[in-house]
């Protein structure tokens, strides 16, 4: 594993690189969920074939990456993966999106083709929730901080609670605030399903069984949009699926890149 720092669309990303660097390498790009970092990929990236060059970055307003003045847009979300990859060398790579994430993954794709070959969608959706839901929890995360939303966030993430939900919740309090509502009123914003249904590539939906966030039929009904599209159901998972059921999650991540040809 490589720790890097890029410039793209004019803030610094921080980033890990697992297996081979060269660009020439098979790559999957991973890009994570609200109020989480790249850490959410932890328990996964170990579970995956060696030979793969695997992504992962922290969002704008998140992790070590700059916490710009908010709010956002989606497309400025969009623009920072692409102009990620673009450095990275990037092309016909399988981008995999956890909720914020996959809308990210979703609108990359529509615009670049040459980078995206295949898309992995978990927990997300083409369009999540009301604009007046995510206004909301950003005021209130501007007004009380992240405690004012902790409580409600981790009910979704891990329904079950325990040591990963004790965790997460630490991390989640220590997420820039500013970074998260304007991450919030950026998914406020978004509505891909016209331009999602468009879309003709190889796409993997995964869904957690006891996700209150994304629910499963709202992950398939985006799922169901491209035709030829794959769906999967994982037992004992909330929203933050990967972290919840690494093992479980991986196998049906691979078994998606070895039926298209990727691993």
């Amino acid at each position: 594993m490589t720790e890097h720092s890029v410039s793209a669309n004019g803030i610094r990303h921080h980033l890990r690189i697992d297996g081979p660097t060269h660009r020439l390498s098979q790559t999957v790009v991973f890009a994570h969920a609200l109020g989480t970092d790249l850490t959410v990929w932890d328990a996964v990236i170990p579970l995956l074939p060696d030979h793969l060059r695997l992504i992962r970055y922290d969002l704008r307003g998140h992790g070590q990456t700059e916490v710009p003045p908010a709010p956002y847009a989606m497309g400025a979300l969009v623009r920072d993966a692409e102009a990620l990859c673009d450095a990275l060398e990037v092309r016909d790579a399988v981008f995999v999106g956890l909720s914020l994430g996959g809308m990210v993954a979703q609108g990359l794709a529509v615009k670049r083709l040459d980078i995206i070959r295949a898309l992995a969608l978990s927990n997300t959706a083409a369009r999540i929730g009301t604009p007046a839901q995510w206004q909301a929890r950003a005021g209130a995360v501007r007004a009380g901080g992240m405690a004012a939303v902790a409580d409600s966030v981790i009910a979704r993430w891990f329904p079950r609670g325990g040591a990963l939900a004790d965790l997460w919740r630490a991390r989640l309090l220590a997420s820039p605030a500013e970074g998260y509502a304007g991450c919030a009123e950026a998914i406020a914003g978004t509505d891909l399903y016209t331009p999602t249904a468009g879309l003709r590539l190889p796409l993997l939906g995964i869904a957690g069984a006891d996700d209150a966030a994304t629910p499963a039929d709202l992950v398939r009904e985006t799922t169901d949009l491209v035709p030829g599209s794959r769906f999967a159901v994982i037992r004992r998972a909330g929203h933050l699926t990967p972290v919840a059921q690494p093992a479980a999650w991986a196998a049906t991540l691979l078994r998606f890149l070895e039926e298209i040809g990727h691993a």
